[in-house]
């Protein structure tokens, strides 16, 4: 198969620095953070406005690549399943999927609700959540 490359826009500006203690699911208390941008995508990011929710998609990268099968929510008394019927970020293309709402934005720095991703974590992209108001863009 053809290998690819992705490139960050951006990183996460958050208070959680411990995999260990951080929340799995972002209604899990998972905190506000800020999204920062790289500055030559910003013109992407014209017309998201606060209040906006958005999907934040991240590379995990202080995941594992070589996991196939895991104990949901790491409980060894439950049954193992492949690790792609899971949310688990260990899989051999770690990426991370977050909805959130946009809180403000200030310049290159957009502020967000729960997001349970690491501070340092690359982001890949984000995408608009489409709704019958706002239709198909």
């Amino acid at each position: 198969m053809p290998r690819f490359e992705l490139k960050p826009i951006g990183t996460i500006e958050s208070p959680l620095t411990d995999p260990g203690s951080a929340p799995r699911q972002p209604d899990e208390d998972a905190p506000e953070a800020w999204l920062v941008f790289e500055p030559e995508v910003l013109e992407g990011l014209r017309n998201i406005r606060p209040g906006d929710t958005i999907i934040v998609i991240t590379w995990l990268d202080r995941a594992r690549r070589d996991v196939l099968s895991v104990h949901p929510r790491g409980d060894l008394t439950r049954t193992a399943e492949g690790v792609f019927s899971t949310r688990a970020p260990h899989r051999p293309n770690p990426i991370g999927l977050h909805q959130t709402s946009v809180i403000a934005i200030d310049g290159a720095r957009m502020r967000v609700s729960h997001m349970e991703a690491l501070d340092g974590t690359p982001i890949v992209d984000i995408k608009p959540v489409l709704s019958e108001e706002i239709g198909r863009r």
